[in-house]
């Protein structure tokens, strides 16, 4: 009966080690690899998961600028993250009350650091939707600077920027604000 117990444990290793080898092609692992190696993890694509805060600011018409911002920050990677992340995203029409050339310059690549430095202000560390905003409360921003809540009943503003809409991501949550939050100094 030793001898059977033996074998048959012999046989299961055997088997399982044959079965664990016989995982993903190499070449597509290996590709994946290289995808991510070169270009980040927000170049991974998957479309049966929950959006994460990226993919809901690209999914979305009104937050183009913002977008397009965050690529020439070369945040994207950051907003793709395993969080949570609370981010503050302005529309576009929140980008349109800066002033002209603001955001033209912004965007050039010799103001890359400038722009990233903005686009942290936007996110907070942590997961706060909109019940754990408080009037008075003082939010760390990516920066490590705070921003100042104030609630007066349904209307939230954070830095002055008012809560349009909220979006649950899979690493956060995306508050939709209508200005542009400048960090200071």
């Amino acid at each position: 009966m030793k001898n059977g117990t033996i074998a048959f444990t012999f046989l299961l290793v055997a088997f399982l080690l044959a079965a664990c080898a016989q995982g993903a092609p190499e070449e597509a692992s290996t590709a994946a690899a290289s995808t991510v190696a070169t270009k980040g993890q927000s170049a991974v694509k998957d479309d049966a998961s929950a959006q994460n805060i990226l993919n809901v600011a690209i999914g979305s018409k009104d937050h183009s600028t913002l977008v397009a911002g965050v690529q020439a920050a070369g945040l994207e990677d950051v907003l793709v993250n395993a969080g949570p992340l609370t981010v503050f995203a302005p529309n576009n029409a929140a980008f349109e009350k800066l002033p002209e050339g603001v955001l033209d310059e912004l965007l050039k690549p010799e103001n890359k650091q400038k722009l990233a430095r903005i686009i942290k202000y936007h996110a907070s560390p942590g997961s706060y939707n909109v019940d754990m905003l408080k009037d008075g409360m003082n939010l760390y921003m990516a920066t490590g600077h705070y921003v100042k809540v104030e609630r007066n009943g349904d209307e939230i503003k954070v830095g002055g920027a008012k809560i349009l809409g909220t979006v649950k991501a899979s690493n956060g949550i995306v508050h939709v604000v209508d200005a542009v939050l400048l960090p200071p100094g």
